[in-house]
């Protein structure tokens, strides 16, 4: 069987388009046909080679997306053909296989446990999540990545108290479901930070009190400002940069505030912190995919949306071919979307 998807040969170029020969399933694996994938910084910044060299080129992309499985191998019991999943790179119940290669011609493509850039992906047990019938594949696409990243940096990690106040850096994607899962605990002020007006609005129409362009403001003084000068009980760090991970880390208030930080910085990057700040009791962690229990979470955030109250559909900016692959991915680095699709049927 052959599929089509989208490469990464050389780190800083442009993915190219390829047509792959699929492998037998090892035990474990399930094989699936992808509807939407989602479009990350993740894989923003492997392109772009800020992570370092890639010992692993040529290889496939995508970790969050939705599908429909076609075939199991021996040990998979969580899902059957004709079952519709999320196709997500955070662990779950199953067996885990942790790589597969595809060929192109006598040129052997290597992929990780999960790629989603492709219309057809060899992933393994534990990568997937049986959806609801009444769950539509569009918006389940963002239940890969962004919405348990995000809702997850609010729910698991900082285990946010109701009408507490909260500002959120970077209001992409995972920003955003950040922002809405703070929502549903009635946080007040519940700040938006970007440097992005049209993310901004979008922010404000999704629950956020005020919104803060950091490019027009200085953000830590309108933090203050909106606390009465002591900061936010929570912020919650998702622009990946720099001077935006120790801007929120200050913004928080002392004796017990928390920073919780998901984006990545380029390779060899490093933040500062006041190491006084530690100690007047302000605190900060990371998280790994907002410490998400996928078979747990997944169907609780389904339920969410069903009720109408997670609006998922209004965070997907946009839609596009695989062939636009490269679009999405320069559209998001430019502040253009907060979270693009890849709609792999014509």
């Amino acid at each position: 069987m052959r599929t089509e998807a989208a490469v990464l040969v050389e780190l800083n170029h442009p993915l190219r388009h390829a047509t792959l020969t699929l492998p037998d399933l090892k035990p474990g694996q399930v094989l699936v046909e992808v509807a939407y994938s989602g479009v990350c910084h993740s894989q923003l910044h492997e392109v772009r080679g800020r992570r370092g060299p890639d010992r692993f080129l040529p290889h496939t992309l995508g970790h969050e997306g939705s599908g429909t499985v076609l075939a199991v191998a021996d040990g998979v019991d969580k899902v059957k053909p004709g079952d519709r999943v999320v196709l997500t790179w955070i662990k779950g119940r199953g067996a885990d296989v942790p790589s597969t290669v595809y060929y192109e011609g006598a040129t052997a493509v290597n992929s990780g446990a999960l790629s989603t850039f492709m219309r057809h992906t060899i992933t393994c047990e534990n990568r997937v999540v049986p959806l609801s019938a009444a769950m539509p594949l569009r918006e389940a696409a963002l239940l890969g990545c962004a919405v348990p990243t995000g809702a997850g940096m609010v729910l698991n990690v900082a285990k946010m108290k109701p009408t507490r106040s909260v500002a959120v850096f970077g209001v992409g994607g995972i920003g955003l479901s950040a922002l809405l899962a703070a929502r549903t605990l009635a946080a007040a002020p519940l700040i938006a930070v970007d440097v992005v007006d049209a993310k901004l609005v979008e922010a404000q129409r999704l629950g956020a009190t005020h919104a803060v362009n950091s490019q027009k403001r200085e953000p830590l003084a309108a933090i203050h400002e909106l606390t009465g000068g002591k900061g936010v009980d929570y912020a919650i760090e998702c622009a990946g940069r720099r001077e935006t991970m120790e801007t929120a880390f200050r913004s928080v208030r002392n004796q017990g505030g928390l920073c919780v930080l998901a984006g990545n910085l380029p390779h060899g990057e490093r933040i500062a912190i006041d190491p006084f700040d530690l100690i007047r009791g302000k605190q900060i962690v990371g998280t790994w995919g907002g410490e998400t229990r996928p078979d747990e979470d997944l169907p609780r955030y389904t339920q969410w949306f069903l009720e109408a109250r997670l609006p998922l559909a209004e965070l997907i900016t946009r839609e596009y071919r695989l062939e636009e692959i490269n679009v999405a991915l320069l559209d998001m680095e430019q502040g253009r979307v907060s979270r693009a699709l890849i709609k792999m049927a014509a």
